[in-house]
């Protein structure tokens, strides 16, 4: 193991066997591109081998920070030696950093393939810290390395390459979800789409209840939406993205997520401008929750529910049969607002702008609808919002909050 600083080197050598070794040691000027140059040997002689799990391959030469690290544009790390140990299976790495970078990052072991190595890291960008949480599901050691670019650059360089053992695995079950981005959590990306002020910089989000609320500042042009999604979803009744509702209000954006059952889950964020006709991807969120939630979905949303539309009650989209329920929405720019059930009903406008109304629900299966028309000259009806009505005590219908 080769750690090189500014005006230092340190090796530290572990002969595979007992017996006489050469260990030859080469070097060229650090702004060089010739070849090494030998410069001195030693030789070691081993009376009585190690044994000990062999360290894992590393490309890259050098362990640790390398040697001209603040050309990279890293200041200072939360971990300064070349081994790192993971007690619980669980590591957070921050490097702050001068300016703006995006970094990549590679972990390897010799139990570890590709895509669950992916499932292991979860990276942040921020404007002065990059942060990478390690998962270690297998006893061991592993090589971490960090690849950094700045935020014009095109290709990502090696700058460190950490050696991490972990002492207790974690549970498989709580790896990270497959596909996330390098850019979890606020940061960079969130800044850049217009995001400010999160109620949660961090990436991940651990919930006992089943539930959080995620919060941005956004400006007017900015509309975001969002995904959730799970590796492995049981036989769930209704699709995941019933389980999220995004919320425009005037200055901010609400993403409200509920649970259907324990796991760990990969919520998306995706914005568009006005300019713009397509979503782009703006960070992810884990969710873990290893409680045992049952949250009923949210109403089904289509197109017209946008901007300025705010569901408060009820907020559940799974609706008790042959019950009344008490309806309040605010839909700007709304002519008229209907609940659309067993029979029509017209919802009144208070003088805070909240169509409100009693709604009954009718039997099980049916499906009650929040309508609006949007002009006294329109006749048609533009179907905003879709609730299941099903049967069952209240209790066990839950609620959304």
């Amino acid at each position: 193991m080769m750690m090189v600083s500014e005006n230092n080197m340190t090796i530290k050598v572990t002969p595979p066997t007992e017996g006489l070794f050469d260990l030859m040691i080469f070097a060229r000027h650090a702004d060089s591109q010739d070849l090494y140059n030998w410069v001195c040997s030693y030789q070691i002689q081993c009376l009585e081998p190690r044994n000990g799990e062999k360290l894992p391959e590393n490309p890259f030469h050098f362990w640790g920070l390398h040697q001209k690290v603040r050309d990279f544009g890293i200041k200072e790390s939360s971990h300064k030696g070349e081994l790192l140990v993971a007690p619980q299976g669980t590591l957070l790495l921050s490097l702050q950093t001068s300016r703006p970078l995006l970094a990549t990052y590679e972990l390897v072991n010799k139990d570890l393939d590709a895509a669950l190595s992916k499932k292991c890291l979860a990276a942040q960008a921020e404007e002065d810290k990059l942060s990478c949480h390690v998962l270690c599901p297998f006893q061991g050691y592993y090589r971490l390395s960090v690849f950094v670019k700045d935020l014009g650059g095109s290709t990502y360089r090696n700058m460190a390459n950490f050696l991490i053992r972990c002492l207790r695995p974690i549970n498989q079950n709580e790896l990270f979800p497959s596909g996330l981005s390098m850019n979890c959590g606020s940061g960079i990306s969130s800044s850049s789409h217009g995001l400010s002020n999160p109620s949660h910089s961090a990436p991940i989000i651990t919930t006992k209840l089943g539930k959080c609320n995620i919060t941005f500042h956004a400006p007017t042009d900015i509309e975001v939406t969002a995904s959730l999604s799970k590796d492995k979803a049981t036989s769930l009744k209704y699709p995941l993205e019933r389980y999220v509702l995004v919320t425009h209000l005037r200055t901010k954006v609400s993403v409200c997520v509920l649970l259907p059952e324990s796991g760990v889950y990969k919520v998306g964020l995706f914005g568009r401008s006005k300019e713009n006709k397509d979503f782009v991807h703006i960070c992810d969120y884990v969710i873990r929750c290893f409680s045992d939630p049952t949250w009923p979905p949210f109403p089904r949303v289509y197109s017209l529910w946008r901007r300025g539309c705010v569901l408060l009650e009820p907020r559940t989209g799974v609706l008790q049969e042959q019950s009344w329920v008490h309806f309040r929405v605010k839909v700007p720019k709304a002519y008229q607002a209907v609940v659309l059930g067993q029979e029509k009903t017209v919802l009144q406008q208070t003088p805070n702008t909240v169509w409100e109304g009693d709604v009954f629900t009718g039997a099980a299966g049916l499906q009650v609808k929040l309508a609006a028309k949007f002009s006294q000259h329109c006749s048609s009806l533009e179907v905003l919002l879709v609730f299941e009505v099903e049967g069952g005590s209240p209790a066990s219908m839950g609620c959304s909050g």
